[in-house]
Parts: structure tokens; sequence; C-alpha cells
């Protein structure tokens, strides 16, 4: 599985189970569709894949928490695109 199938899929089901925002999930869903543009940086598409995967719509990230918040998942699509 590429880099790019495993965020297509853990975004899906973030969707489906944690209620991932549309507007979150049409941005990665750009990054996924312009791979050609983002081919060199897997790495950080590996890193935006796990954080996807830990979302969690009610912000457990506090002390212990490993959840990440939409604020969190916003600032990594910002870093990925710019």
């Amino acid at each position: 599985m590429t880099a790019f199938e495993k965020l297509r899929s853990v975004t899906e089901k973030a969707q489906k189970e944690q209620d991932l925002p549309d507007f979150l999930a049409e941005r990665i869903y750009g990054i996924i569709e312009n791979k050609e543009r983002f081919h060199a940086r897997e790495a950080e598409i590996d890193e935006l894949a796990e954080k996807v995967s830990n979302y969690d719509t009610y912000g457990q990230t506090g002390y212990l928490g490993m959840g990440v918040n939409n604020v969190i998942l916003e600032k990594t699509l910002n870093r990925l695109v710019m």
C-alpha cells in the first residue's frame, strides 16, 4: 500500500467513524488527487496519515491524550501545502 493509498483509507475511516469534518477531508483528498505534486514528500504524507488515523473529534489531546484534533490536523495540512 502506498502512502497515498494509506492516506485515502484512513481518511475514509475517520470520516465514517470519527466525524472528520468535510472541509478537512476535502483538503486531504485534494492532496491525494495531486500526488504528483507531493510524491517527493512521502514521509510527510505518512505523518499526515498517522495524524488522520489518530483524529479525535472531541479533542482527547490533553495530558496523556493521544488524539489529534482539527486544529492539529489543519496545521499539518497547512505545512504540507505551503
